[in-house]
């Protein structure tokens, strides 16, 4: 059964590229903190920088900071929040004709504010660890101007966009393999967000995370992100943790 489960959760994220053909690459980078204060409470923060567009331009750096409690030994609780800077790619908008080129959008930054909370339970059997993360997120980007250029008219204009909020369900299945001679512990999981209209994107990863000691430890992973709308991504992710 565990070897099925996780044939299943290897191959789900092939099956979906090879259903795709509009991809792009990124890379994440991500440092971590974490200070336990006793045996079921532990606060964190850290901060991650994105890149986007086949690794080209920036896509998104955000800090966040949080608190962790763990009332029973396979139950996990998390609250936190997250400021982010999304980058938003230059943009042509065109005519009906779907050739004629209308609007032109440089390229911007805005800020996001994300509050989440989630729940994790896990179960482990031998050297491998299923878990089950629900975790409900809230975004609000605030109102702003974005500059454009009307091709027509041939003259610049400025263009006020309404705040956006958006909740988000994320559902997360993952096995880890942990074995007590190993500093390295290799990972698999799936992860799907909902919103209201239904799927939104999911998430398939294979990543291994490497304890150099008690404080400090470094991960990487490789991640297929298959999504409703928009270029799906590969993406390559390395972290940092540091534990005090």
């Amino acid at each position: 059964m565990k070897r099925i489960i996780l044939s299943i959760l290897i191959a789900m994220p092939l099956a979906a590229a090879a259903q795709q053909n509009s991809t792009d690459a990124g890379l994440w980078l991500s440092a971590e903190a974490v200070k336990k204060i006793d045996k079921k409470w532990s606060v964190f923060g850290g901060a991650e920088y994105r890149l986007q567009d086949n690794f080209s331009a920036p896509d998104r750096w955000n800090v966040e900071i949080g608190a962790r409690f763990k009332p029973l030994k396979w139950l996990k609780l998390d609250a936190g929040y997250k400021l982010m800077r999304d980058y938003s790619l230059e943009e042509t908008k065109y005519k009906s004709d779907g050739a004629t080129p209308n609007k032109l959008i440089p390229a911007y930054w805005d800020t996001r504010h994300r509050f989440y909370a989630a729940a994790t339970g896990s179960v482990k059997t031998g050297n491998l660890t299923f878990s089950l993360r629900e975790k409900w997120q809230y975004t609000y980007r605030p109102s702003l101007t974005v500059d454009r250029y009307d091709v027509d008219d041939e003259e610049w204009e400025t263009k006020e966009v309404s705040g956006k909020a958006r909740h988000v369900l994320r559902s997360r299945l993952e096995a880890a393999l942990t074995v007590p001679q190993w500093a390295v512990e290799p990972y698999v999981s799936a992860e799907m967000y909902n919103m209201k209209g239904g799927l939104e994107k999911t998430r398939y990863t294979v990543g291994a995370d490497w304890k150099l000691s008690k404080k400090h430890a470094v991960g990487a992973f490789y991640r297929y992100i298959d999504r409703k709308e928009d270029a799906n991504s590969h993406i390559i992710g390395i972290g940092y943790k540091y534990k005090f």
